[in-house]
């Protein structure tokens, strides 16, 4: 069987590059700063270690010219240079990378030391996006003569001699007419700043500076006139903070990178930088801010952490980056192992990245754990405002669902603090391993004088009272801590003797009657009406059956997160045979009395479970009556 290769048409695949390849326009000035970067690093890298390169001069800078006249934007630095046959593996041959080729040569030492990004020999062809006609000029380090390149991005280009001052590359691009933004200092400032702030070398670009008049001492007469004076500056920090080892950096310059990313005035709580060696290289600097984002419960929030590669900004919309509990975070992730997409606009989802994430979670949390220990009250201020946000990984996150247990804090009925559950624990009864809990959409004070905490009361059990509403959706999925059971108040059971069997049947009995006339007076409001001995000072209470299958659909669509809407199931009604109220209703001969003390007590029930009432008027109006008759 013959083998035959593919054809390719040059002029098609380069048109596809120019113009299909690339999102965004302004990535240009990224991927040619970028080979700026690489071409200065490959010199500094052979400067080094290479003898014939030993006489060169290294003095990089990368410099940025527009030129409004003219519509030409140049780009050039002092670094390696090419030559013709340079040139033509380089800029005649589509997809071949300079800087891939020169990474293969390096060394296991040399290569971790470089900072060269290129890696598909694309990059350069974005200019065409932008520009009808690209001059390059270069000259190799250590040769004598200079080139020059030039293409109209039509699938042809030309190759001629020149002459150049030293060495390095220099790109013309002579814009289209409708891409004279790429001419405005601002703009250019912008792009660099946002994407290639922190690679090694310093950029340079022209700018115009406003001097004012000098005026004499009473500020009357002009000794000189105002001006604008164009000063050549560096736009770029042309250093990476997170590069950097920790020792080297000091809490001002952590406070200060952080102001920069975060756009804070104010001083983060806490930062974690951290840099991993071995199969996966990255580098992690994480901030936790002291005051919880604005859009921090949008659906479309801004994720806080922005991706590098190799110093190279990429992204700061790539939302998989870390799990969405941890959106409160403001860093930077940099890794040259992380795999792209042909434009560098996309990350792809592997394992490397799955590595670096699992990892920095891990981090992140253990770092949140040893604030809460060491530092109480930096805690106390970052609970307050990211708990409950934190409190979501409970849901999504089940390899780490212990270890946000542990950050999180917890009232309860028998403490005024908030309590961490490592430290509620040691209170729990070592037989039955079980951790009570109740959770409520109501506030904290009515909630814990809910009727079902009365039988926890009693028996001087601590329970954890969870009054916010992402507690009612997440910790009912929550079923154990280390190996305790968590359970909801509603489902606990205590041990009874036979003889309290009997007794509780018996009552039962005696208060049939005042259960009939309850139920018959609240119909379908109530699906039964049962009595109970685990009330203590409370009239009734109310509990849902979970056998029932509509309780079941609405736990099961709120665990997918979606709310139909759909009623929940009608509430059985619990009354307290030991109460004097109750006592006095099943012995009252007046109907009107029995009926509207039910309704108000069925309310007052739903008031205690955090409910509002479908009729506030009808609970006030039969409240009226039952304190009318009682005076």
């Amino acid at each position: 069987m013959a083998k035959h290769q593919f054809q390719t048409e040059a002029n098609q695949m380069l048109q596809l590059m120019i113009h299909s390849l690339y999102s965004n326009k302004e990535i240009f000035i990224r991927e040619l700063v970028s080979n700026g970067s690489d071409a200065l690093d490959k010199l500094n890298m052979l400067v080094l270690t290479d003898e014939k390169y030993k006489d060169v001069a290294f003095n990089p800078r990368i410099d940025i010219v527009a030129n409004k006249e003219a519509k030409t934007l140049t780009i050039k630095d002092s670094g390696i240079g090419m030559n013709e046959e340079d040139l033509m593996n380089n800029l005649g041959t589509i997809a071949k990378s300079g800087t891939k080729a020169f990474l293969e040569n390096l060394s296991g030492d040399q290569k971790k030391d470089s900072n060269l990004i290129g890696q598909f020999g694309v990059g350069f062809y974005a200019c065409f996006m932008v520009a009808h006609k690209v001059e390059v000029t270069t000259k190799k380090a250590g040769e004598e003569q200079a080139f020059l390149w030039t293409s109209a991005g039509d699938g042809e280009f030309d190759i001629e001699n020149t002459t150049m001052d030293g060495h390095g590359t220099q790109i013309v691009m002579h814009l289209n007419d409708d891409e004279e933004e790429f001419l405005e200092v601002y703009r250019i400032d912008s792009i660099v700043k946002k994407y290639s702030n922190h690679i090694p070398f310093p950029i340079f670009m022209d700018k115009e500076k406003h001097i004012p008049a000098v005026k004499d001492d009473e500020g009357k007469e002009e000794l000189e006139p105002s001006r604008t004076d164009i000063t050549n500056e560096q736009i770029n920090r042309a250093n990476a903070l997170w590069t950097m080892a920790k020792k080297d950096v000091t809490d001002d310059e952590y406070k200060d990178f952080y102001s920069s990313i975060a756009h804070s005035s104010e001083d983060p709580l806490m930062w974690m930088h951290n840099k991993a060696e071995g199969a996966v290289e990255y580098t992690t600097l994480f901030y936790v801010p002291s005051k919880a984002p604005m859009d921090l419960y949008r659906v479309d929030y801004q994720t806080g952490i922005k991706l590098y590669i190799n110093r190279v900004f990429i992204t700061d919309d790539e939302k998989e980056l870390m799990p969405t509990y941890l959106r409160f975070l403001r860093g930077v992730i940099d890794s040259k192992d992380l795999p792209l997409n042909v434009s560098r606009e996309i990350l792809q989802s592997n394992a490397v990245m799955a590595k670096i994430k699992n990892a920095s979670v891990k981090k992140v949390l253990s770092e949140l754990a040893k604030m809460s220990k060491k530092k109480p009250e930096d805690y106390k201020k970052f609970y307050a405002e990211f708990g409950n946000v934190l409190k979501e990984g409970l849901y999504n996150d089940f390899a780490n669902r212990e270890k946000i247990l542990e950050l999180l804090q917890f009232n309860t009925i028998n403490s005024s603090e908030k309590v961490m559950i490592e430290d509620f624990v040691k209170n729990v009864d070592e037989t039955k391993k079980e951790i009570y809990y109740i959770t409520g959409k109501s506030s904290l004070s009515l909630l814990k004088s809910s009727p079902s905490l009365e039988r926890f009361k009693s028996r001087n059990i601590d329970v954890l009272v969870l009054n916010e509403e992402v507690d009612t959706i997440i910790f009912p999925m929550v079923t154990e801590y280390k190996e305790y059971k968590l359970v909801n108040v509603a489902d606990a059971k205590f041990e009874e003797s036979e003889e309290e069997k009997k007794a509780e049947e018996e009552v039962a009995k005696t208060y049939e009657g005042l259960a009939k006339e309850f139920k018959d007076t609240l119909g379908e409001a109530v699906k039964s009406v049962e009595t109970t001995s685990e009330l203590v000072d409370s009239p009734v209470a109310i509990k849902i059956d979970k056998a029932d299958p509509a309780y079941q659909m609405a736990q099961m669509m709120k665990q997918m997160g979606q709310d139909t809407g759909a009623a929940e199931p009608a509430p059985i009604l619990m009354i307290n045979p030991k109460h004097e109220l109750i006592m006095k209703l099943k012995d009252s001969a007046d109907q009107n009395l029995i009926a509207d003390a039910a309704h108000v007590l069925l309310d007052q029930a739903k008031l205690f479970d955090g409910q509002e009432l479908s009729d506030t008027a009808d609970f006030i109006s039969r409240l009226n009556r039952i304190i009318s008759k009682a005076l």
